[in-house]
């Protein structure tokens, strides 16, 4: 089970997301704020319960990919 970010942009209803998976909700909804800080087409954001692996954390304020968290 992971958490994984999504946005929404401005004339659109679906949800976007990406490869992003985190173990907690907390570090996807932190993921979630910086990237709509960081983009300014996203209208909304939200954090969705999925049973995808984990693939990255969320740490000191930026992503780290899997890979590198072992």
């Amino acid at each position: 089970m992971s958490w994984k970010p999504e946005v929404r942009v401005p004339h659109d209803d679906k949800w976007y997301d990406n490869a992003t998976r985190f173990e907690t909700k907390e570090e996807a909804e932190a993921y979630a704020r910086d990237l709509e800080s960081r983009w300014t087409a996203v209208r909304e954001a939200r954090t969705v319960e999925t049973k995808d692996p984990v693939t990255a954390a969320w740490v000191d304020g930026r992503t780290v990919w899997h890979e590198q968290v072992k």
